[in-house]
C-alpha cells in the first residue's frame, strides 16, 4: 500500500507579538509593526476605521491602549519635590496630595526636552509618564539630593479614555461614582477587581480621563471600560486616528509636531548610549519645506502655546532662555484650516503625469514609510509665508473627521497670529514640485465643541451611583478633597 500523500509544508515564517495591553481584536486588518522592529510588540493600526474612531472620542467614547509600555518613573525621598522644581518649567508651590500636572522640561536653550505627566501620590511620593529618561538623565546631575528612582516601565498600563460618554462609561467599570475627580485631579477606583488611579486628563480637547493599573490585570481592566461603553457605542482608538486628537485639539506631541533636542549634546548622547538607545538624531527622516534645519523644528514651551505653564518663581533648567522670550513675545502657536481647492489640485495632479505634486495621504502622515530598510522616523515640517516672506514652520496636519477639514499646528510670528490672517503653506520636500497652499490662522486650540475637559461641568452628568460623602477617601489613601 503506497504511503498517503502528506500536505506540502508552509515555511515557518516569525509570528509578531501582540500587545499585551490590549485583547487581540480578529477584526483588526492592519498593525503598525514599528515598535515590534525595535523588539516591541504590533499595535492595532484601526479598528473600525480612522473617521469612525476619531469622531467617537467628540460624540460617544472612545479607549485608546496603545501608548503602552509609557516610559514610567517614580521618584521617592524628601528631596524629590527640590529636584523636579530644578528641571521643570511648572511651578509646584500649590502641589497638592491628588494632584497632576503637564509636566514640561527644557533645556539649556529653552527647547522642549521632555513633557508628560507628573502625579503626586503622597508628600514624598511622585510618578511620572514619559518624562524619562531625560529626566533620569537630569537627576544624574544632582548626586547630592536624597531621591531615590524606580524605573516602572512596562510593570504598569495607561489606558485613554476621552468623549462626552467617558465618564458615564468609567463610573459604569468601577462600579461608582467618581464626579468627584476634578480635572487634573486623581483618585483610586476599582474595575475588573483591580485597584487603578483615575485621573481626569487627555489629549483630545473633550471631557477625558486616563486609568492606570499593574501591567498583569490590563486586559480584565481594558475589557471592563469596552463592556461598560457598549451602550453608549464607545469605539476602540487604533494608531492612525490617535494622532489627529492631538492636532484639533491644540496639544502638540513629540516626534509628530516636533522633535527633542536629543542628537546636540554628547553628554547626553553618551548617557543614552548608557541605556541602551540608538544613536540619538539619527533615526530620523526630515520631510516637508522646512527642509533639513532642525533649528526651526525644535519648539520652546511658549512655541506650542505652554506659555502659561511656565512659571519665574523658581530657578530651572533654561530658565534664563525663557526669559528672554517671555520679553520678546515673537512667536507663538496656532491652529491653520488648509484651503480645500488647494488641497484638491494636490490630489488631482497625481492624474497629471509628470505634474503631480508630492502625495498628500489621509488623514496624516504615518511616522513610519513603507518599504524603508533603514526604518528612520519621518518627521514633516513646512514653511508658512505671509505677503511671501517666512514667517513660520507648520506640522501635525491632519484631516479632522469633527470639523470636515485639514488642520495643522503652526508657530508663527506673534505679528501674524491673529484669528482671520491669510498665510500660505509651502507642501513638499525641497527639489520636488512643491504647491502653496493657502491657509487661514484659526483659534488655537480649534476643538471647543463639546467644551473642552477643563470647561465640562460634570453635575450636569447623570451618575446610576451615589455621590461619595465628603472628606471620604478610598482604602488605603490619603485625603485627597480639598487636593
Amino acid at each position: 500500500m503506497a504511503d498517503t500523500p502528506q500536505p506540502p509544508q508552509m515555511p515557518q515564517l516569525p509570528t509578531f507579538p501582540h500587545s499585551p495591553f490590549v485583547p487581540y481584536d480578529p477584526i483588526v486588518q492592519f498593525y503598525e509593526c514599528a515598535a515590534w522592529a525595535f523588539g516591541g510588540d504590533a499595535e492595532a493600526w484601526e479598528y473600525t476605521g480612522w473617521r469612525d474612531e476619531t469622531l467617537a472620542s467628540t460624540t460617544t467614547a472612545s479607549l485608546h491602549g496603545h501608548l503602552n509600555p509609557s516610559p514610567t518613573l517614580r521618584l521617592t525621598g524628601p528631596d524629590a519635590l527640590e529636584f523636579l522644581s530644578g528641571v521643570c518649567v511648572n511651578s509646584f508651590a500649590n502641589f497638592r496630595v491628588g494632584a497632576s500636572r503637564h509636566a514640561i522640561m527644557t533645556d539649556e536653550l529653552g527647547r522642549v526636552a521632555a513633557h508628560g505627566m507628573l502625579l503626586r501620590l503622597a508628600e514624598d511620593d511622585f510618578i511620572t509618564y514619559w518624562l524619562s529618561p531625560y529626566l533620569t538623565y537630569r537627576l544624574s546631575h544632582r548626586p547630592d539630593l536624597d531621591v531615590t528612582a524606580e524605573d516602572l516601565t512596562g510593570q504598569v498600563f495607561l489606558f485613554q479614555l476621552s468623549g462626552p460618554r467617558s465618564l458615564e462609561v468609567l463610573e459604569g467599570a468601577a462600579q461608582e461614582n467618581l464626579h468627584d475627580v476634578r480635572f487634573l485631579r486623581h483618585r483610586t477606583a476599582t474595575v475588573a477587581g483591580t485597584e487603578v488611579r483615575v485621573i481626569r486628563i487627555g489629549m483630545s480637547g473633550t471631557l477625558a480621563y486616563e486609568v492606570h493599573g499593574p501591567v498583569e490585570q490590563a486586559i480584565p481592566v481594558y475589557e471592563a471600560l469596552m463592556a461598560a461603553g457598549e451602550e453608549y457605542g464607545i469605539r476602540r482608538m487604533g494608531v492612525q486616528a490617535y494622532m489627529c486628537q492631538h492636532t484639533q485639539g491644540g496639544f502638540g506631541q513629540a516626534y509628530y509636531h516636533f522633535p527633542l533636542p536629543w542628537g546636540e549634546d554628547e553628554e547626553l548622547a553618551e548617557f543614552f548610549a548608557g541605556l541602551g538607545f540608538p544613536p540619538i538624531g539619527k533615526f530620523l527622516r526630515l520631510h516637508g519645506s522646512a527642509g533639513e534645519d532642525m533649528a526651526r523644528r525644535y519648539r520652546s514651551p511658549y512655541e506650542l502655546g505652554w506659555g502659561h505653564m511656565v512659571r519665574f518663581d523658581h530657578d530651572f533648567v533654561g530658565r534664563a532662555a525663557l526669559e528672554r522670550e517671555a520679553a520678546a513675545n515673537a512667536r507663538t502657536m496656532v491652529t491653520l484650516v488648509w484651503n480645500p481647492e488647494d488641497i484638491a489640485d494636490v490630489f488631482l495632479s497625481q492624474f497629471r503625469k509628470g505634474e503631480e505634486h508630492p502625495e498628500m495621504n489621509m488623514p496624516n502622515h504615518f511616522m513610519y514609510e513603507v518599504g524603508d530598510r533603514e526604518h528612520l522616523q519621518s518627521l514633516w515640517a513646512d514653511r508658512v509665508l505671509a505677503g511671501g516672506r517666512d514667517v513660520g514652520t507648520s506640522s501635525g496636519r491632519c484631516f479632522s473627521a469633527h470639523s470636515g477639514e485639514m488642520l495643522s499646528l503652526a508657530t508663527v510670528e506673534t505679528a501674524v497670529a491673529a484669528e482671520g490672517t491669510e498665510v500660505v503653506v509651502v507642501w513638499g520636500d525641497p527639489g520636488t514640485r512643491q504647491k502653496e497652499i493657502r491657509a487661514t490662522v484659526a483659534r488655537f486650540p480649534y476643538l471647543v465643541e463639546p467644551a473642552r475637559n477643563e470647561h465640562v461641568d460634570v453635575s450636569g452628568i447623570p451618575s446610576r451611583f451615589p455621590a461619595r460623602a465628603a472628606g471620604t477617601a478610598p482604602a488605603g489613601e490619603a485625603r485627597t478633597a480639598n487636593a
